[in-house]
């Protein structure tokens, strides 16, 4: 079932992988063919074929990991303001990029319930903005990918919220590596950063409120809250809005594995649903762009119909939720090649290394040697830890 798709997602996101996986279908159907008197031949084409799956699996985990890591990058030298703008953008672009890709996989079916993932995500989204005003693009991703791994791990390993649980071959590899994961995100909140708050010259939003009495233009709210806390207290919210961001992040797929946890019991109403997390992304993005509406139209209330829109937010909304989009149809077509459990510690901690490089290395967002020196070590930490995890469940 899910090969027929396959070819036209790979044609999606990219075309080296679109060719990578014809030749995988290629030889699957050869060694079909063989039946029961298979040679030695075939059972060679067999191993050959295996490799393959692990080849592209790594491929699109590779992929998936960089996209991810660089996703904010397009907003890190605007000004976005409260973000609720930019994550209406956003939203609108993810949501138009799964539509084209529903189509090509030939409209799977739709799953309500799906979309409480989508929800759960768009409300995590809203704090990305201040996370990375307060605390800088890369340590933010870091600490809220640790708290996304740990909280991913533990809906599965446990099976909360109603999904299976999943056992590991190597318990004590796979404790190890949580333990490491979480000792990371302590040490990360010894690290400071050096974040500026307006990247550029732009900070006056396009709806503006005349004063009378001038006769001139301001911007209806001339402050944003970060503007106006200190400097300790806005590293600690960020430090909790980066936590509380990345533990609805490690929940975002649950609706979508207890979906699947049930789809063999006949007396679910979810009996007969696909197995493969592809066919789930399209209900999970409706999900988050109805969410992210919802809260725009919360918030233009609330700014008494003077929301804080900016222009130039549209065009990096717009690139990053294409990069957001492939980056996860690419993770998702790894899980089918490597399985979830192998690729979602994998993910997670990468992409937070590639966002960590950026913000080093290309916004030098962390200054000092003793502050490299601690954010080196909490980024080692946490890669040991997610590689032993997902070692643990080989």
């Amino acid at each position: 079932m899910l090969e027929s798709k396959v070819p036209h997602l790979l044609l999606f996101v990219t075309t080296l992988l679109m060719v990578s996986c014809n030749g995988t279908e290629n030889a699957a159907e050869q060694v079909a063919e063989g039946g029961e008197n298979a040679t030695a031949g075939s059972l060679g084409m067999v191993k050959i074929t295996n490799m393959t799956y692990f080849s592209y699996g790594l491929a699109a985990n590779v992929v998936a990991v960089l996209l991810y890591g660089s996703n904010y990058v397009p907003l890190k030298r605007i000004e976005t303001g409260d973000g609720m703008f930019f994550q209406w953008v956003y939203s609108v672009s993810i949501w138009a990029a799964t539509m084209a890709g529903d189509i090509m996989l030939d409209s799977p079916k739709f799953h309500p319930f799906a979309m409480l993932g989508g929800v759960i995500w768009a409300t995590g989204n809203i704090m990305v903005v201040p996370i990375v005003k307060t605390i800088g693009l890369g340590l933010g991703t870091l600490i809220w990918g640790s708290c996304s791994l740990l909280m991913g791990w533990g809906t599965s390993r446990f099976g909360l919220f109603g999904v299976t649980a999943q056992e590991v071959s190597r318990p004590i590899l796979n404790y190890c590596g949580a333990g490491m994961c979480l000792l990371s995100g302590l040490i990360f909140f010894f690290v400071k950063t050096n974040v500026e708050l307006h990247p550029i010259s732009e900070s006056i939003p396009l709806l503006l409120e005349r004063r009378i009495n001038s006769g001139s233009y301001c911007p209806s709210s001339s402050n944003f809250w970060i503007d106006i806390i200190g400097l300790k207290t806005r590293r600690f919210v960020g430090y909790l809005l980066a936590v509380v961001s990345g533990l609805l992040y490690g929940s975002v797929y649950s609706p979508i594995l207890y979906i699947q946890s049930h789809s063999s019991f006949r007396d679910s109403m979810f009996y007969g649903a696909s197995v493969y997390d592809l066919d789930y992304i399209h209900s999970v993005c409706s999900g988050i762009l109805a969410t992210s509406t919802v809260y725009f139209a919360i918030y233009c209330v609330a700014m008494k119909n003077r929301p804080r829109v900016y222009s130039r937010v549209i065009l990096p909304g717009i690139l990053s939720g294409l990069m957001w989009t492939s980056a996860t149809y690419c993770w998702f077509l790894a899980n089918t090649y490597l399985s979830a459990v192998v690729t979602y510690p994998i993910v997670t901690a990468g992409y937070g290394l590639v966002a960590a490089l950026w913000g080093t290395l290309v916004f030098k967002e962390i200054r000092g040697l003793g502050n490299c020196l601690i954010f080196s070590l909490a980024s080692v930490v946490v890669l040991t830890g997610s590689l032993l995890t997902a070692i643990s469940k080989i």
